[in-house]
């Protein structure tokens, strides 16, 4: 989706997305050393609601997005939840990260990373995280039996299966997971490939 329909979705009373934290956001809080010290950057936070989760659990957070609606949102459920959360608008094209990094998270927001781009903004994004630290990433996966979905725009982009964890070359990989899930996101039935790394800095 581009960011106009993203705008009209998340300028809705309602959350898109829900409230209640993703499971790769759980298990990202599982790896760190002690996440009430940790720094973390949401990249494509959406409307916070893993954001508000790593805030919950007492650590620094950015939440990362170009959608400001999405960031309004991100800080309305901060507010209700009594945790707060540093909004910053950003692209995946271009971002840098606010400071170092003991967390880089991002969910739903890297297929919007250019194919000639990524190299350098993986780079930039392990550059950016202390020693130690960690990377929770998931991205949608090009596979012949799975047909494009509905809601794909021409801003998207897939990646290879295997990609991802290229970008980690030298880190530990903690977790590795290639899958396929049913989704209804957009009001029609369809189905994604995706994979899951989340990676530790040496």
């Amino acid at each position: 989706m581009d960011r106009d329909e993203l705008g009209e979705l998340y300028g809705r009373e309602e959350y898109y997305w829900g409230t209640e934290p993703n499971d790769l956001a759980r298990r990202a809080v599982e790896h760190l050393d002690d996440p009430s010290e940790a720094v973390v950057a949401d990249v494509g936070a959406g409307e916070g609601r893993d954001a508000v989760f790593f805030a919950e659990r007492g650590a620094t957070v950015y939440a990362i997005d170009p959608v400001p609606e999405g960031l309004a949102k991100a800080e309305r459920l901060a507010g209700d939840r009594g945790v707060e959360v540093e909004p910053r608008p950003g692209d995946v094209n271009d971002l840098d990260l606010p400071e170092p990094v003991d967390l880089f998270y991002s969910i739903g927001t890297v297929q919007y990373l250019r194919p000639e781009n990524r190299p350098a903004q993986f780079g930039r994004f392990r550059e950016a995280t202390r020693p130690g630290g960690v990377h929770a990433v998931f991205a949608f996966v090009d596979r012949p039996d799975v047909p494009t979905p509905p809601d794909w725009g021409d801003n998207e982009h897939f990646y290879d299966p295997g990609e991802l964890s290229g970008y980690y070359d030298g880190w530990e990989l903690s977790e590795e997971e290639a899958f396929v899930f049913d989704d209804d996101s957009g009001g029609e039935p369809h189905r994604h490939a995706a994979e899951v790394v989340i990676a530790r800095k040496p």
